[in-house]
């Protein structure tokens, strides 16, 4: 990795650990072991822009921050944030758009979070309805701010560039 990147990755992995502790309380809906803690896919999302190493860097980070504030179940469910984040790094290496990439890897991210709940003894229903239809949304909604975060910073790093 270069330095650059490394300080970008360090910083998206401060941001994955401060949002569930810091904003978790108030950004968070909970239906155990379902939750949903706006913008915390945020971080991974964007490393995604950097690199498949980034994205892991981040994912992990993600999920030390949900281990702190709420416990394995949610920690094993953000370990799927390194999955999903390598799976995108890897297509917006092969040309595809962030937009794009963050479409295709949201089956990753909903199946992997279903499925990392039943060796907690969650049942089917609860797996696939209630954790994945949910990851889905989130996903979703999470996608949404990185797409607009991504374009509002890509558009002041060029003005800043056009200015020097």
């Amino acid at each position: 990795m270069k330095t650059r990147d490394l300080v970008i990755s360090a910083l998206l992995t401060a941001l994955a650990i401060l949002i569930p502790v810091a904003f978790g309380s108030y950004l968070r809906v909970y239906i155990p072991p379902f939750s949903a803690t706006l913008a915390s896919h945020v971080p991974s999302m964007l490393a995604m822009l950097i690199s498949p190493w980034a994205a892991v860097m981040v994912g992990l980070g993600s999920a030390f921050g949900f281990l702190l504030m709420l416990g394995p179940v949610v920690a094993a469910r953000a370990l799927i944030h390194v999955a999903f984040g390598v799976a995108g790094a890897y297509l917006i290496k092969k040309g595809f758009s962030f937009s794009k990439a963050l479409i295709a890897v949201t089956p990753i991210h909903a199946l992997g979070e279903s499925l990392i709940v039943l060796p907690f003894g969650f049942g089917l229903y609860t797996a696939f309805v209630v954790v994945g239809i949910g990851t889905v949304l989130h996903h979703l909604a999470d996608s949404a701010i990185a797409v607009v975060l991504y374009k509002a910073v890509s558009n002041s790093m060029s003005l800043s560039r056009r200015s020097s």
